[in-house]
């Protein structure tokens, strides 16, 4: 025990952990669950999504019971002298067999001797001239006796008190029993017997759609009250071919195949045929009433297999098939019919689940015999080779063989492996870093060692360029609230951790990087390290969540104030966003460095900032920004200007609050005045601009604008004394910071 022990030491933990999964995986594609087989037949339903199946000749038409027929003949059910009719029409027209898609359980009752016991007021003349007539099931067997029709039957779940079926039919087997193996069904609804001793044949119309709803495989045989029945497409060949006997040979294993002379269809163990479907084909189909009426084409009927079906709504049968959502159900009987006589029939071979199998073991032998001694990179090209080889070779036996060999079970083990493979790197990989963390801890900074642990290779000089918002944030009149508080330092610490933690979790929640504090102010940016395609929208949300948290603060601070008797005074920030091209990576010398940014848009964000006391507004933003985020809040254009240290001018954009405040009234008229504003001032019609702004004070609109129109009536009353030069284009040049 010792010694197998040491072995498996030396043979790795994660190693020897995928022995065992692979052994357990090779018990599960044994036992095949329900999901194991779903993605196997959504695989091949993929298949014939890509390539279905491509009829070259049309051996079958379709005669529906469609709408137009029961406009021009009346609600189903029709008198079956009406079917008789249409029997003796297609007869005529040299249909090879006629086959209904439809069960006739019970007597007509619109017979003439049914009818005459039903009406009244019936002389007695009349009645017996009417009971005299034969019934509309006579006439109907009569039609076909003098052709070959086969009728539907269907299985069912339950027993039923019906009597027996028809004549019996021919059935041999070869090879054992084959009805342990068959679908089985206790019950059957069968036609009435004096149409099933006129018919050429019967067969069975019942198709079970798999677990998923979707019809892929159609039995050809199957075991019902005990007897083996046929299949309706099947028994149809039988007729057409003049057999009296169906062959089923069968093995250990199950069904092999089904055979009449000239024909030998493979099965899965259970008799099913796996379908190879075609696109719904409307050509198929002609109107029930048009042969009636005389108005089909003899060429369309003429040596063909007709099935007579429907299409009407509330009586059609919709089946799901891989490739169509909709089909009916007799459609798929003709689908059924053209595969077996083309010979383009799908089969899952017996070896199929032999080659699964070996294909598993040996591609997960390969991976845990190579993984340790292969880079990731050649480990990962290992894979996608293997799993390009999977699916051309099933793709191949599919498209040129109609065989169906499933590579989603190797496929899936061999992924499972790698993937526990690397998880056990990853276990070992975390394991070492616990131990640098250990060892280095005492000796550098702990973001440092993380650094080190994580990622070592990174701890270099240098960065990347890419778009980035960045923010900057302050508290305004810090100054005041810092010296109420110069008799308790302790104080003012827990306040400034009080105010900045709210301030840095609505951050982070919105994606934001924390570049650094700097006393009461904050820097972060966003898009990086990690990619955010929405970082502009993300960083404007933050400054909104920012000042909801802040108000949140105050009014816990003013409760407390006025409890305790002190003076409160409330904090209220300025925020400053833009977006544009920055430098970001590891900032710093070789001694000491942070990860942080850089760039002209990054000074940018700072002035914008320092300009949110100067309007009196808590957040401005830039052009970059604005443009991006326009449709997610209520912002308004409040300045074209070029900051101090910069020539480039830029167009500066308030935000009051998202798409709620945006649909208000109190906004919109607040953005009236502004556009007027900003209108009337560019074009130097001061007094227009002056005429807005008072409008302004007076309406209802956010009070936090009564610092901007004031900012607004002082730059016009100093243009009225120096007039700006006449190539003035409305850009103003801030003074300060």
């Amino acid at each position: 025990m010792k010694r197998l022990f040491r072995l498996a030491r030396g043979f790795g933990a994660a190693r020897t952990i995928c022995v065992a999964l692979l052994a357990a995986l090779v018990l599960l594609r044994i036992a095949d669950p329900y999901p194991l087989m779903e993605l196997r037949l959504q695989t091949f339903d993929l298949y014939q999504a890509i390539r279905p199946r491509t009829p070259a000749e049309k051996p079958v038409a379709i005669v529906d019971i469609d709408e137009k027929s029961l406009r021009a003949i009346g609600q189903w059910p029709w008198p079956r002298t009406k079917l008789a009719d249409l029997v003796n029409r297609l007869t005529q027209l040299g249909a090879e067999v006629i086959a209904f898609d439809i069960i006739f359980p019970e007597p007509d009752r619109m017979s003439p001797k049914l009818a005459a016991e039903t009406f009244r007021g019936l002389d007695e003349t009349t009645r017996e001239k009417l009971s005299a007539l034969p019934s509309n099931d006579e006439v109907l067997a009569d039609a076909m006796r003098h052709s070959r029709v086969v009728l539907g039957e269907s299985a069912l779940q339950s027993a039923t008190p019906l009597g027996e079926p028809g004549p019996p039919m021919g059935i041999a087997t070869m090879g054992g029993d084959p009805k342990p193996f068959l679908l089985s069904y206790p019950g059957l609804l069968h036609s009435i017997p004096i149409l099933e001793h006129a018919a050429a044949g019967r067969g069975l119309v019942t198709i079970r759609n798999e677990r998923d709803g979707i019809v892929r495989r159609v039995p050809l045989i199957m075991n019902v009250r005990g007897k083996i029945l046929p299949a309706q497409a099947f028994e149809i060949l039988r007729v057409a071919t003049g057999a009296s006997t169906i062959l089923i040979r069968s093995s250990p294993a199950g069904v092999d195949s089904v055979a009449i002379p000239g024909f030998r269809v493979p099965t899965d163990s259970n008799g099913q045929l796996w379908i190879h479907f075609a696109p719904h084909d409307p050509s198929l189909y002609m109107s029930a009433a048009d042969v009636l009426s005389g108005r089909a084409s003899p060429e369309a009927i003429k040596g063909k297999l007709v099935l007579v079906g429907t299409s009407a709504i509330g009586l059609v049968d919709i089946k799901t098939t891989p490739i169509d959502a909709a089909e009916p159900g007799v459609e798929v009987q003709a689908q059924v019919l053209e595969s077996m006589l083309s010979g383009a029939m799908l089969s899952s071979p017996d070896y199929a689940t032999s080659l699964e199998l070996v294909a598993a073991v040996l591609i997960g032998i390969g991976i845990i015999a190579l993984a340790p001694a292969l880079s990731p990179l050649v480990l990962l090209a290992f894979g996608v080779l293997i799993a390009a080889a999977l699916v051309g070779t099933s793709w191949y036996e599919f498209a040129h063989e109609r065989l169906l060999i499933d590579f989603t079970f190797p496929l899936f083990s061999s992924a499972l492996i790698y993937l526990t493979l690397m998880f056990g790197n990853y276990v070992s990989e975390q394991s070492q870093r616990r131990r640098i963390r250990s060892a280095f801890g005492q000796y550098l900074s702990p973001t440092l060692v993380e650094q080190l642990a994580q990622s070592p290779e990174k701890l270099v000089l240098g960065g990347e360029e890419r778009t980035m918002t960045i923010m900057f944030s302050d508290v305004r009149g810090f100054t005041t609230i810092s010296e109420s508080y110069k008799r308790d330092p302790q104080g003012l610490t827990s306040l400034m951790n009080r105010f900045l933690t709210p301030l840095t979790n609505a951050i982070i929640d919105r994606k934001g990087t924390i570049d650094k504090y700097m006393g009461d102010a904050i820097m972060a940016f966003w898009n990086a390290p990690l990619n955010d395609a929405s970082h502009e929208v993300n960083a404007c949300a933050a400054a909104l969540d920012m000042l909801a948290r802040l108000d949140a603060l105050n009014r816990d601070r003013e409760d407390e104030a006025r409890k305790s008797g002190t003076t409160f005074i409330p904090i209220h920030v300025g925020v400053g966003i833009n977006t544009g091209s920055c430098v970001v990576g590891n900032m710093g010398s070789d001694l000491r460095f942070d990860y942080s940014v850089l760039g002209d848009s990054v000074n940018l964000a700072s002035r914008l900032e320092g300009q949110c006391k100067t309007y009196g507004l808590p957040i401005v933003i830039g052009s970059a920004t604005a443009r991006a985020a326009k449709d997610n809040f209520a912002m308004l254009e409040i300045d074209y200007i070029t900051v101090k240290g910069k020539k480039e001018p830029e167009v500066v954009y308030a935000i009051l609050g998202r798409e709620d405040v945006e649909r208000s009234d109190r906004f919109r008229r607040l953005r009236e005045i502004n556009m007027r504003v900003l209108a009337c001032y560019r074009s130097r019609d001061w007094a227009g601009a002056l005429a807005a702004i008072e409008e302004g004070r007076v309406a209802d609109t956010d009070a936090r604008f009564a610092a901007w129109f004031d900012l607004y009536v002082e730059r016009i009353q100093a243009f009225r004394v120096t007039a700006p030069p006449d190539d003035w284009d409305g850009v103003y040049a801030l003074q300060t910071k």
